[in-house]
């Protein structure tokens, strides 16, 4: 096993143009930029891993890219096109990215066919549904009706907590120390019908799908909160650092 700080790839599933009055006059960088909250790599980089961002470049490409990596973490972003699953368009659906969805999908499936150890978080864990042939409820509450929020109605509100329930014999539960925990909550879309070869492992008292596995994988592992936004909390960084020990252990 190699000492060496295991090589973490981190995708963007996000981009957006610039507004123009905020790019200066001498570093015009271009009409599209990848988005990624650095909250992200510093919780990678205090589990001890080392942190790079992967160029979401095009299928072909993906297996040699992967492959450079000890482990993949597919964080945050907006929503997932239906058309990767064979559904029509809700009317709550927001912004996609189908290009950066094929990308995404493509290094889930190549990250596990290479054995390389997987943390999906949010839309994270949403892909890594959809890599598996799983479906999504597009727009919460509407589907399926739940009265539990689960992101905030306006911009200023406070942030959406709730409590989770996580499989006891799970590696969710063994990488957080718990099996109960209360959680931050952004999201409005979740696993509907969940991926073959994937598991539930954790879930709201609404019964919203909140954590996955692949049980025949080595860490595959699947989140539906934010995590790196409570990295403070030892729990919350217990799972960048299963993430980062099979990294390790796999290089």
């Amino acid at each position: 096993m190699s000492t060496a700080r295991p090589l973490i790839g981190l995708t963007t599933s996000e981009m957006r143009e610039p507004v123009r009055d905020e790019l200066l006059p001498h570093a015009e960088a271009g009409p599209e930029e990848m988005i990624l909250g650095f909250h992200y790599m510093r919780a990678v980089a205090r589990a001890g891993g080392l942190p790079a961002v992967m160029a979401p470049i095009p299928d072909p490409a993906c297996a040699d890219l992967v492959e450079r990596f000890d482990g993949i973490l597919i964080p945050g972003g907006p929503d997932i096109d239906p058309d990767n699953y064979g559904r029509e368009r809700h009317p709550g659906l927001g912004p996609t990215w189908p290009e950066l969805d094929r990308f995404e999908i493509a290094v889930v499936r190549e990250a596990e066919r290479l054995g390389k150890p997987v943390l999906a978080i949010c839309r994270g864990m949403q892909v890594l549904n959809v890599a598996h042939g799983g479906t999504l409820f597009q727009h919460l509450p509407d589907e399926p009706g739940t009265d539990l929020p689960h992101r905030k109605a306006n911009l200023g509100d406070p942030v959406v907590m709730h409590e989770v329930l996580i499989e006891p014999d799970s590696l969710l539960a063994r990488s957080l120390g718990t099996e109960r925990a209360v959680v931050n909550s952004y999201h409005h879309q979740a696993p509907r019908r969940v991926g073959e070869g994937l598991r539930r492992v954790a879930w709201t008292e609404d019964g919203i799908v909140e954590g996955l596995e692949a049980p025949d994988a080595g860490f595959v592992v699947g989140v539906q909160w934010h995590p790196e936004a409570m990295q403070d909390a030892p729990e919350q960084a217990g799972l960048f650092d299963a993430l980062v020990a099979a990294a390790a252990a796999a290089s």
